[in-house]
């Protein structure tokens, strides 16, 4: 069955509560099987997994005070080590689960998945470039969190990226370098993309790319200006078409 894509995800507290009774029973299975979680098995990898997620969901806990989030941090800590013995680790699991259940750790609003960023992270992914897919996901999550100026200044990263991804993929790259061999900033290089006889962009990214000029350029130099949601709304659409068309020129997604 397709996955709605209106579906949202739990928030973090939800989904950190999952995580600590996963690695509690990871660890009961590890113990029973006389497998070391410290070691190159399938519990431990398995911990290792469920460690680096909860390590994302407690970043993403509401705001708490300072006191609160050190006392947390500690059990997180405790939980997901793998060194720490089985009756500790559940003692600190249900103590940091009954801290979870309270009112003060849960988000104000559900998540959204990462589909339903400025960038789909399902199609860059498609390009193999780890590169991509960095500045992808903290594009869209710069924009989730409401850091729209950061937002922007990584749009403005992944646009310029994927134009150069095309011209060198042409073996054309020569032609969007200057005197000294750098790559032109965002507003030369898509003069030279709407220019470049090689390849026919579609209407669609040709009418796009005029608006893009100035993406981020303003978030990251003026002193003050700050860019607010609509701002980024605006020009998505537009983005999210070149960058799509460049990936395309370059190879990188079919």
């Amino acid at each position: 069955m397709a996955k709605n894509e209106t579906e949202i995800v739990d928030p973090p507290d939800i989904q950190l509560q999952s995580l600590v009774e996963k690695t509690v029973d990871v660890a009961r299975k590890s113990r029973r099987n006389r497998a070391s979680l410290s070691g190159l098995n399938f519990y431990a990898d398995k911990l290792a997994k469920l460690k680096t997620d909860a390590v994302v969901c407690f970043q993403q806990l509401n705001d708490p005070s300072v006191g609160d989030i050190s006392a947390m941090a500690e059990m997180v800590a405790v939980v997901f080590a793998p060194d720490t013995n089985y009756k500790r680790r559940v003692e600190i699991g249900r103590n940091l689960l009954h801290e979870l259940k309270t009112k003060k750790w849960r988000s104000t609003a559900p998540l959204l998945p990462e589909e339903e960023g400025l960038f789909p992270l399902s199609l860059i992914a498609k390009t193999r470039r780890g590169y991509l897919m960095t500045v992808c996901r903290q594009m869209n999550g710069c924009f989730a969190s409401g850091w729209y100026d950061a937002a922007a200044v990584m749009m403005r990263r992944l646009l310029e990226t994927s134009i150069i991804e095309a011209f060198e993929a042409q073996h054309l790259d020569s032609k969007i370098k200057n005197t000294q061999g750098d790559f032109f900033q965002l507003s030369d290089l898509i003069g030279a993309a709407l220019a470049e006889k090689t390849w026919n962009l579609t209407r669609n990214t040709k009418k796009a790319l005029p608006n893009l000029r100035d993406v981020g350029h303003i978030s990251a130099h003026s002193r003050r200006y700050t860019a607010q949601k609509a701002d980024i709304l605006k020009i998505s659409q537009d983005c999210r078409i070149a960058i799509e068309e460049f990936l395309h020129l370059a190879g990188l997604i079919i």
